[in-house]
């Protein structure tokens, strides 16, 4: 069974963990001075959190799978889309080595689908790398976003949200 994954970049780790622990009423099940992650049955999803010097906010989504048979089923969607994706076999990244496959969606946000393989003591095997393992390649520039973008009043939520948090 597949499970969805977020990887959120933050910039105050503990007072990120507090919320997401209150909000998912649960502890990390890894935590490290730099990454938190919550695997979570309800909802079924793989949340992970890092402070790495990446810009706060999305970091990237992904799926993550329970075998090689999933990996391969993921790969042949990924080459449904028609998109360029990136393959990276044994790669160490949050604190696991995994198969994966890195590609952007049609506003640029990185899809990581990935099959996990082993625990690993460090974050990554670059020292020189700051935030999270999304390869470079993988990050395509956003599509333009027209102006009306936000076109709901800003009482929308209840009428307590500006135009900018809107849901």
């Amino acid at each position: 069974m597949k499970r969805f994954h977020v990887h959120v970049s933050v910039p105050a780790l503990d007072e990120a963990i507090r919320f997401y622990s209150g909000l998912f009423a649960a502890e990390p099940t890894v935590r490290k001075p730099d990454y938190a992650k919550w695997m979570l049955d309800d909802p079924r999803v793989n949340f992970a959190i890092s402070q790495r010097g990446a810009e706060p906010g999305l970091n990237h989504l992904g799926i993550q799978v329970e075998n090689e048979a999933e990996l391969r089923e993921m790969q042949q969607r990924l080459e449904s889309t028609e998109a360029d994706f990136i393959e990276e076999a044994g790669t160490a990244c949050c604190y696991a080595r995994s198969d994966k496959y890195w590609i952007s969606d049609p506003v640029g946000i990185a899809w990581e689908s990935y099959h996990t393989l082993d625990t690993i003591p460090m974050f990554n095997e670059s020292p020189e790398a700051g935030g999270c393992c999304v390869p470079a390649a993988a990050v395509a520039a956003p599509a333009p976003q027209s102006p009306t973008v936000f076109s709901q009043p800003a009482t929308c939520c209840g009428g307590t949200a500006s135009k900018s948090s809107c849901c």
